[in-house]
Parts: structure tokens; C-alpha cells; sequence
């Protein structure tokens, strides 16, 4: 039975930070503040799922999670999820998709550490390797500063192994951002520099106009890339109809919409995207992604899993709907395979044929250095 549900937050470092609009970008090594989720069992087994502050305050624990998990057996993971799902009705943003999904990722993580397993097996164990594409963090004015710097990187991409790239481009605050000539420009020098035998993405500006999108996936239609994700506002079910109605390249969504599952389904019964998007993290944890991959499957679609971790790697090992990892976010600047010191390793190393291998230690696999974090905790609430 689950008799604790903490959040402890600690010091490490990153090489990383975030601007006003929520975009990555490279950053002098500096001492961050980070957290984890931990549930556990009465025989002091734990699951644990890295967190953002924000999102799982005392106040969310204490009216949400804690009422719901509390001396509840962690092996009925469904019962709990649904449970959990129905305490969002009047939260008021409280408590979100992002929150619900840590939760969910961290019981995955404590009952596969209890039978000492991967969860991807324990989730199904379709596969035990995964294509890996290169996601590449937005422009700016330092390294992604120009199309010939997305066409440099892209080529160092492909020399290491990738054999997909996925573009995000300048978005705001960069001056002069979003800009679709702009963005054209660089698709045209990434594919110019790559050849036709590399697959490649744009994930665009989630604030351009039905008008600007079309033209977009137009000219992107004629570079032969893969796929057009998040061009335009998501609430806006009608709009990504009417764009998935007018253009040959497949269209995916959605990424960040609220409303789990259930969400993804409007959009396949509207005919509003080509193919399904939705991940661990943001949209609501495991269980309802693993429900996603399967109503898509119904329709016979792909569902692509929406960001890196260990979460979307125990989806992407259960099931094989997906056809790549979105390995990220990535920039010229930035060493990704950087070990931090809160982890012992990272979840997803990639090897020289550009696939990742799926983690073989218990739980989602996420490997923590458990001395640092005792060592530099700050508040366990």
C-alpha cells in the first residue's frame, strides 16, 4: 500500500535555461534548483518521476494527490489514474495534465522497481530499440542563428548517426520572430545541406495565422519533409481541419492541447491532423498515452510520442506505433549526453546507427544519483 507522496527539491546544475516564452536555449554551466516526485510503498519501495516545482505544489499534494493515493495498493494504477483525472474538474489549472502525468510516471516507476523490471516490458515489450530523430531547440541570435547554422548542424546531426531531424525555429521573444520566409529559408538550406535521404520535420510557431500555415506546409510540401506540427493555436480544432484538408504533407497534433486521450480523439473524428501527437508529460501521464497509441491504431495511424525521457521511452518500448524517439532538445552549443550530477546516466544514449536502446533497469529508467540529491535536498513537503 502506498503510504508516502513527497516532493523533494535539490540543487544540481545545468547548461540550460529557459526564456520568457518557455523556449530552451544554451547557458553557462549554473546551479539550478530541481525536484522529485517520490511514492511510497509500505515495503519502502519507491517510484520517482522529476517534476516541475510549479506544477505539484504542497497545496496540489495536499487537495489532490494525497487523498487519492494514500493507503491505495500502486498495482491498481487504472483505478488511481481515473480517479486522479476526476479531481481536475474545478481545479482551475491546479491541478493539470502535466501534474496528473507525473504522478502517473512515477506509480509506473514503483511497481516496475517492485517486480524489478523495465516498465516498457511490463507495459507490453514490443520492442527493445527505437529510431532516434534529432529535435533541435529554437532559433536564436548565438549558434541557430541563421539557415547556414541549421544546415552546419544539421549535417554534424547526420555524421553522428541521425537519420531524422526535427526543426524548431525563431519563435519570440528572437527579434523578428515567427517569420514563415524565414523559415522556409532555413527547411530549404537543412534539406540543400542533408540530401533527399533524411528525414525531416518542422515544428513551427504555435501563433501563425490559417493563411501563414498554409503557406508554410506548401512550401514544405516541396522540400519533401515528413511532417508539419504546431503551426497554429491547438484550441482551434477547425483550423488544423481545414489545414490538414489542403495540403499533401502529413500534419501532426496535437502536442499540447489539454484533455488527454480523450482530446486526441476529437482530432482524429474531425479529420484535423494526418498523424496523432501526444506524450507522457504533457498529457496526462503512461496510462491515457498508452490509451492514445491504441485509438490511433484503431484508425490506422501513427501516434508519434511528444518529447525525450524516460516516460516516452516506456511508451515507445510497450507499443510500436511510434516510429522515432524525439531525442532533445539539441543545439551546436550544448553537449546532450552531459551526465548531470542529480543521475549516474542518461536514459537514452544513442548509438552510431542513430537508434536508442530502451533502459534494461528497473522502473521507467531513469538511473538517479541518489548521494547527490540526499546530499543537496533543500525542502522535502
Amino acid at each position: 500500500m502506498i503510504e508516502r507522496v513527497v516532493v523533494r527539491t535539490f540543487k544540481t546544475t545545468a547548461a540550460t535555461s529557459v526564456d520568457p516564452e518557455g523556449h530552451r536555449h544554451p547557458a553557462p554551466e549554473h546551479e539550478v534548483v530541481e525536484a522529485l516526485l517520490e511514492i511510497t510503498d509500505t515495503d519502502g519501495v519507491t517510484g520517482y518521476c522529476q517534476v516541475q516545482p510549479d506544477q505539484l505544489r504542497p497545496a496540489v499534494l495536499d487537495k489532490h494527490v494525497r487523498p487519492v493515493l494514500l493507503g491505495q495498493d500502486p498495482w491498481d494504477r487504472e483505478r488511481l489514474w481515473r480517479l486522479l483525472a476526476r479531481r481536475q474538474r474545478g481545479a482551475h489549472g491546479g491541478f493539470t495534465d502535466r501534474a496528473l502525468g507525473f504522478v502517473d510516471q512515477a506509480l509506473w516507476d514503483l511497481v516496475a522497481r517492485r517486480v524489478e523490471l523495465p516498465a516498457w516490458k511490463l507495459a507490453g515489450g514490443a520492442r527493445d530499440r527505437i529510431p532516434a530523430y534529432a529535435s533541435t531547440m529554437c532559433g536564436d541570435t548565438d549558434g541557430l542563428a541563421t539557415p547556414g547554422d541549421y544546415a552546419d548542424f544539421a549535417k554534424h546531426l547526420v555524421s553522428v548517426g541521425y537519420r531524422a531531424i526535427k526543426l524548431h525555429t525563431w519563435m519570440p521573444p528572437v527579434p523578428g520572430a515567427p517569420s514563415v520566409a524565414r523559415d522556409v529559408e532555413a527547411c530549404q538550406a537543412v534539406r540543400d545541406a542533408v540530401g533527399p535521404g533524411i528525414a525531416l520535420m518542422l515544428d513551427a510557431s504555435h501563433w501563425y495565422s490559417r493563411t501563414e500555415a498554409l503557406q508554410l506546409g506548401r512550401a514544405l510540401q516541396e522540400l519533401d519533409f515528413y511532417w508539419f506540427e504546431e503551426p497554429m493555436e491547438e484550441a482551434s480544432i477547425s483550423s488544423y481541419r481545414w489545414l490538414s484538408e489542403q495540403l499533401d504533407i502529413p500534419v501532426i497534433g496535437p502536442e499540447v492541447a489539454w484533455g488527454k486521450h480523450l482530446t486526441r480523439a476529437e482530432w482524429i473524428a474531425a479529420g484535423a491532423c494526418d498523424i496523432l501527437r501526444a506524450g507522457p508529460a504533457g498529457s496526462g501521464g503512461i496510462t491515457p498515452v498508452l490509451k492514445t497509441v491504441h485509438l490511433a491504431e484503431s484508425f490506422n495511424m501513427d501516434c508519434e510520442i511528444h518529447g525525450n525521457g524516460a516516460g516516452s521511452l516506456t511508451v515507445l518500448g510497450a507499443t510500436d506505433s511510434g516510429r522515432w524517439y524525439e531525442r532533445g532538445l539539441l543545439h551546436p552549443q550544448v553537449d546532450f549526453d552531459r551526465v548531470p550530477p542529480h543521475r549516474n546516466s542518461i536514459a537514452d544514449p544513442l548509438d552510431e546507427n542513430g537508434c536508442v536502446t530502451l533502459p534494461l533497469i528497473p522502473g521507467i529508467g531513469d538511473d538517479w544519483n541518489f548521494e547527490h540529491i540526499g546530499v543537496h535536498t533543500l525542502e522535502v513537503w
